[in-house]
């Protein structure tokens, strides 16, 4: 249900973040999130990231193990909004052209033709990004960071809305090619995917035994273009904007929160990108939970998927198994979020 923002906050907003947010395109965006669930069972917290990403105009970077439905929740996805959908399946033998076109000589007229690739589409899925060498793995660089592909000397816009939702298998080494800093930092959001509970397990195998349900399109990609312009209006508090970039800072110097033995661990802490995808990501949130403002619950639920693939572990913390989620839980006992007064609107109707 659509909930505006407390009066304090309308009152606070920037002039160019004055004009009200529309709230007609949500029941469509509601339905089209039933209509996903109508395939796939469990996985809310994915489902949820992969519609974060895309009203923030962001990607997803997917970890788990294989048949947990990664690549069936983008497929859905993409049919639900009426968008194009790529697979690439990245092997050792993968090179840059393959993913994102090459030009091709043609003797009939002399001349060369330029032949885009598979990243030329709404929906993208780089399905076991780390099996491609790193050569490829930047291929993606431009178009996610760009939206564009250079081939020759021109440039090569890719249709918008774009999401990158790449996947990797986190039990498997051998043959595979960890991902450059430079290259997972442009991801908005890591998600680990776990196996499902008992009773979503179930549903998963009745399911398979009825026929896949057909499914139209409910909200086209103008309706979404709509949706990511209002995200950008949605408000954010200055006191959690300050409080991300403090968590930001603790992962880069923690002695300065009072976490010296933490320090060891960290290589290299969260890049600016984490905070600017931690704001961007709650405030698709909080649209996508029928509001105009974000929460501090919006963030604390979001910060460690913007988080844990931005810091750059020690081999110390690689010896000792520590991980970046480990990490970021004492950073976040450091740095508590701040407490923002939400009741204002009530006790004035009051």
């Amino acid at each position: 249900m659509w909930s505006p923002g407390v009066d304090r906050r309308k009152e606070e907003r920037m002039a160019d973040q004055s004009e009200p947010l529309d709230p007609s395109l949500l029941p469509k965006l509601e339905e089209a999130l039933f209509q996903i669930r109508r395939v796939i069972a469990g996985q809310e917290a994915m489902l949820e990231r992969v519609l974060v990403c895309l009203l923030a105009g962001g990607h997803l970077l997917i970890e788990g193990v294989p048949g947990l439905a990664k690549t069936l929740t983008i497929k859905t996805t993409a049919s639900v909004l009426g968008g194009s959908f790529q697979r690439v399946q990245f092997t050792p033998d993968l090179v840059p052209s393959d993913l994102v076109g090459t030009r091709i000589f043609r003797p009939d007229r002399h001349e060369f033709e330029t032949e885009l690739g598979p990243v030329f589409c709404n929906f993208l899925l780089a399905d076991e990004i780390n099996r491609a060498p790193a050569k490829v793995q930047s291929a993606l660089l431009e178009v996610m960071q760009e939206r564009q592909v250079t081939i020759g000397h021109t440039s090569h816009p890719v249709p918008s809305p774009f999401l990158v939702l790449a996947t990797q298998n986190p039990i498997e080494s051998e043959g595979t090619y960890p991902l450059p800093e430079a290259q997972v930092d442009r991801f908005m959001l890591k998600v680990l995917v776990d196996y499902p509970t008992h009773d979503e397990e179930l549903t998963v195998v009745t399911r398979a035994l009825e026929p896949t349900p057909t499914l139209e399109p409910v909200l086209s990609l103008d309706e979404l273009r709509q949706l990511q312009a209002q995200v950008a209006r949605v408000y954010v508090d200055p006191a959690l904007v300050s409080w991300v970039v403090d968590v930001a800072t603790a992962t880069r110097t923690p002695a300065t929160v009072g976490l010296e033995p933490v320090a060891p661990y960290i290589a290299f802490g969260a890049s600016p990108r984490g905070p600017i995808s931690v704001v961007a990501a709650s405030r698709a949130l909080a649209l996508l939970r029928g509001r105009d403002y974000v929460v501090a619950a919006d963030v604390e639920s979001l910060i460690r998927d913007a988080f844990r693939h931005r810091i750059v572990l020690s081999y110390q913390a690689l010896a000792e198994e520590i991980s970046a989620d480990r990490i970021l839980e004492a950073v976040l006992a450091a740095v508590p979020a701040p407490q923002l007064d939400l009741g204002r609107r009530a006790g004035a109707a009051a």
